[in-house]
C-alpha cells in the first residue's frame, strides 16, 4: 500500500473509473444510486447524478468521451458525457449487472456467475463469453472489472482477492490478498467489502476501494 485518501463513507461504490486527474464512481442501493465525478486526492464529490429510485446502480466504464453505468435487475444501462455527466441514451441488455470494463476494443461485463460477456461497445450487443477458472474451477461470484495492461482484473464478491485473468483463455493467472487493507474496525457493516478497482495507465497507479469505505487506497504490486 502506498497511501490511502478520504472517500465517502457512505457510498455503495460499485463501479471506480480513473479520469484526468480524479474518479468517476458508480453507487448501488435503491432511491441512492448516483453517478458522481470525484476529486483526488481530496475525495470531494463535485459533481453528482441521482438515478432513478426504482434502479440498483452497478458497473462503470469509460468509453471515448461516454460513460456507461449498468444496473443490476433492471436491464437498463446509461450513457453520459463524460465532460458534463449528462444523460445522453438509455440501452437494454439481459441478465444482472455487476462490473464493468473496457478494453479498448470491447466492453466486458460480470454478472456475479463464472463468465465475463464481451459486448459492442457502440450497440451493446453480446459479441463473446469467457469461462473464467482458477486452478480448473470455476470462479463466480466476479464483480467489479478493470482491464489493466492486458489482463481482466476483478474483485471476487465477500472477499478480499482481487484476481488477474487472461482474457484468451478465462484462466486466473495471479491474484491479489487484499485482507487487512482496511481495519474491520472501519467496515463494521457486512456489505462493506473490497469493490473497486482503477488504473491510471500514464503513470500505472492501481487503486482499490469498497462499499462503504472510508479510503481509497493506492496500491503497488510486486
Amino acid at each position: 500500500m502506498v497511501r490511502g485518501t478520504p472517500h465517502d463513507p457512505g457510498a455503495f461504490l460499485q463501479g471506480l473509473v480513473w479520469y484526468d486527474g480524479g474518479f468517476f464512481e458508480s453507487t448501488g442501493l435503491l432511491g441512492q444510486s448516483t453517478l458522481r465525478r470525484v476529486e483526488w486526492p481530496s475525495g470531494r464529490v463535485v459533481r453528482r447524478v441521482d438515478l432513478p429510485a426504482d434502479v440498483f446502480g452497478e458497473g462503470l466504464a469509460r468509453v471515448g468521451d461516454r460513460l456507461i453505468q449498468l444496473t443490476w435487475r433492471s436491464g437498463r444501462g446509461f450513457v453520459y458525457s463524460v465532460a458534463t455527466l449528462q444523460l445522453i441514451r438509455e440501452f437494454r441488455y439481459e441478465g444482472e449487472g455487476w462490473g464493468l470494463t473496457y478494453d479498448g476494443t470491447s466492453l466486458i461485463r460480470s454478472d456475479g456467475s463464472d463468465v465475463l460477456t464481451y459486448l459492442d461497445s457502440r450497440t451493446f450487443r453480446p459479441t463473446r463469453r469467457l469461462a473464467v477458472t482458477w486452478d480448473g474451477r470455476p470462479l463466480d461470484r466476479l464483480n467489479e472489472l478493470e482491464f489493466i495492461e492486458g489482463r481482466v482484473w476483478a474483485n471476487v464478491w465477500h472477499t478480499d482477492y482481487v484476481v488477474q485473468i487472461d482474457p484468451r483463455s478465462g484462466r486466473v493467472e495471479s491474484f491479489l490478498d487484499l485482507a487487512g487493507l482496511l481495519p474491520a474496525q472501519l467496515r463494521p457493516d457486512p456489505e462493506a467489502v473490497l469493490n473497486g478497482i482503477a488504473y491510471d495507465p500514464a503513470t500505472r497507479r492501481i487503486f482499490v476501494t469498497g462499499k462503504l469505505w472510508p479510503l481509497i487506497f493506492e496500491i503497488r504490486v510486486r
